[in-house]
C-alpha cells in the first residue's frame, strides 16, 4: 500500500522545501495516524514528535474537543467571508479572546490564512500606518539575517535566508537586514551579553545609515525558530528596546513560532518585556487543526488605521474563516483551562532544560540550549572543535537517524532543533533526550566509518 502512495506522491505532488528529483528517487514517508505527542507511520511505527508539526501542535494530536468545534460550526455556518460589512460569532469571539490574553495595549486583530499572509499583512499596515502620518518616504522595514518570516514573495523578502532570495529574483524593494544575534555562530568567543549589545548596536547603526525619516519597522523573532532556534543573549533585547526608544519606528515581533506558550508565556513578547506594535501570529493559534493566522494590531497603529485611513484595500477570501475560527478558540480555551501555559513556564520548559543540558556532554554536541519547550544542539566535530565541513550533511544524518529511531528532530544544517507539543509529559521528555543521545551516538559511529583517523580517533 505504502509503495501506491509514494508512486503517487512521486507523479503528483510537489512538496514545500524539496529537492523534487531527490524526493521522488528516495520516496515520502506515509503518515497515517497521530495521538498525543506521536504520529504513527503506515508500518505502525510510533514516532515521538519533537517538532510538533512544523512548531504548531501544542495541544498534541487527538483532541475530540478541537474534532467537535470543526464539526459543529461546519454544520452550522461552515463559511462565509468577512467581506461586504459582514461578521460572524467565531471570528468576533477568536478576536476578543486574542485581545484578551495579548498585552494590554493590543485590541485589535486582522485575520489571514497564515503565518506567511499575516506578514504580508504586516508589510501593507505598516506602510499605510506611515502614509496616513504624513510621512510616506518611511518605507524600510529592517528585519535580521537567517530570519524566517514566510515564503510569499513578501515573507521571503522580510526573511533573511540566502538560499530563499537566491531563486525568488527581484525582491521586495524597501526591506532590509542586520547581522542576527546567534552567538553560537557568530560572536568569535565575545563574552554573550557584549555580543547582544553589538548586535543590537547594529540595528541603531543601520537606522543612521538609512536616516531616521526613512526607515518604518523593525521586525524580528523572540527566538529565531527556522533559523536554528536562536536564542538571544539577555542583553540583546533590552538594548534594541533602548534603540527603538531613541527613534520614532514601529516594533514588529512575529510571534508565529514562539506564540500560544512555546516560550512559557502566552507571547514571546510577555517573556522579553516588549511591547510590539504589530505582532503576527499563526501555527499554535489552532494547535495547527486548520490553517488560521493573524496580525495583533497595538493601539497607535490600529487607531490610526481607523480614524484615518478609510478603506484599507488588503484581505483574503479565508480571514476570519468561522470553522478555522472555531477551532482556534476552542484550542485557546482548553489551553486556558488546563494551564497548558503555566505549565511549560513553571514545569515542563524547567524540566527540557535540565535534561536537555545533558547532551551537552556529548562529543558532537557544541552547545546544548532551550527554552521554554524549544531547544537546539550545535553539532560539531569534536577533533577540531569546529563545524563538520558542509559536504558530509552532518545535520541531515543525524535527522535521519532520529527518524528511523523513532524520533522527529529538525536539522538547520549542523543545528538540530526541537519543539514538542506543549503537552509533553515527563516520561515523553526522558524519551526524546533518550533517543536524541542514541542518535547522536549513532551519527558519530558512522561518521568515525567514513572520515579522516582524526575524526575517528575523536569519536572512538
Amino acid at each position: 500500500m505504502s509503495h501506491d502512495i509514494q508512486a503517487l506522491d512521486r507523479a503528483h505532488y510537489l512538496h514545500p522545501f524539496s529537492d523534487f528529483k531527490a524526493l521522488g528517487e528516495e520516496g515520502c514517508r506515509v503518515i497515517v495516524g497521530a495521538e498525543g505527542v506521536y504520529i504513527i507511520d503506515d508500518q505502525g511505527n510510533r514516532i515521538l514528535d519533537g517538532m510538533a508539526g512544523l512548531w504548531c501542535v501544542n495541544l498534541g494530536y487527538g483532541r475530540e474537543e478541537l474534532v467537535d468545534a470543526a464539526t459543529r460550526q461546519m454544520h452550522e455556518l461552515p463559511y462565509y467571508n468577512s467581506f461586504f460589512k459582514t461578521t460572524h460569532l467565531p471570528a468576533v469571539k477568536l478576536a476578543e479572546t486574542l485581545c484578551r490574553l495579548a498585552p494590554a495595549h493590543i485590541n485589535r486583530v486582522f485575520f489571514t490564512g497564515s503565518g506567511s499572509e499575516a506578514n504580508d499583512t504586516v508589510l501593507r499596515m505598516v506602510r499605510r500606518y506611515w502614509a496616513l502620518k504624513g510621512r510616506p518616504d518611511k518605507q524600510v522595514v529592517i528585519a535580521r539575517e537567517n530570519a524566517y518570516h514566510g515564503s510569499t514573495v513578501a515573507g521571503m523578502s522580510l526573511g533573511g535566508m540566502a538560499p530563499m532570495h537566491a531563486q525568488g529574483g527581484p525582491l521586495v524593494p524597501g526591506i532590509c537586514h542586520i547581522r542576527q544575534p546567534y552567538w553560537f555562530d557568530e560572536s568569535s568567543g565575545q563574552n554573550p551579553e557584549a555580543f547582544g549589545r553589538d548586535c543590537a548596536a547594529a540595528l541603531e547603526e543601520k537606522i543612521l545609515a538609512l536616516g531616521e525619516d526613512k526607515v518604518a519597522a523593525f521586525i524580528a523573532e523572540p527566538v529565531q525558530g527556522a533559523g536554528g532556534a536562536i536564542i538571544p543573549p539577555d542583553s540583546y533585547w533590552p538594548a534594541v528596546k533602548a534603540v527603538l526608544d531613541k527613534y520614532d519606528i514601529l516594533l514588529v515581533v512575529d510571534e508565529v513560532i514562539c506564540g500560544f506558550g512555546r516560550l512559557g508565556e502566552w507571547f514571546g513578547s510577555v517573556h522579553y518585556g516588549l511591547e510590539p506594535d504589530l505582532m503576527p501570529i499563526a501555527k499554535g493559534l489552532s494547535s495547527g487543526y486548520l490553517p488560521i493566522g493573524g496580525v495583533l494590531v497595538g493601539d497607535r497603529v490600529a487607531e490610526t488605521l481607523i480614524e484615518e485611513g478609510g478603506e484599507f484595500f488588503h484581505g483574503f477570501t479565508y480571514s476570519g474563516h468561522p470553522t478555522c475560527a472555531a477551532v482556534a478558540l476552542k484550542n485557546l480555551e482548553l489551553m486556558e483551562a488546563e494551564g497548558v501555559v503555566e505549565r511549560v513556564r513553571d514545569d515542563l520548559g524547567p524540566y527540557l532544560a535540565q535534561r536537555w543540558a545533558e547532551l551537552a556532554e556529548h562529543p558532537l554536541v557544541g552547545e546544548a540550549r532551550s527554552l521554554g519547550l524549544i531547544g537546539a544542539l550545535e553539532l560539531i566535530d569534536p577533533a577540531t572543535g569546529e563545524r563538520f565541513d558542509k559536504s558530509l550533511g552532518v545535520g541531515n544524518l543525524c535527522r535521519d537517524i532520529c527518524f528511523a529511531s523513532g524520533l522527529v528532530m529538525r536539522s538547520v544544517g549542523d543545528t538540530m532543533i526541537i519543539s514538542p507539543p506543549l503537552v509533553i509529559q515527563h516520561g515523553e521528555i526522558d524519551e526524546l533526550v533518550t533517543k536524541a543521545r542514541a542518535a547522536l551516538d549513532e551519527t558519530a559511529r558512522r561518521l568515525a566509518d567514513t572520515t579522516t583517523s582524526p575524526l575517528q580517533e575523536s569519536l572512538a
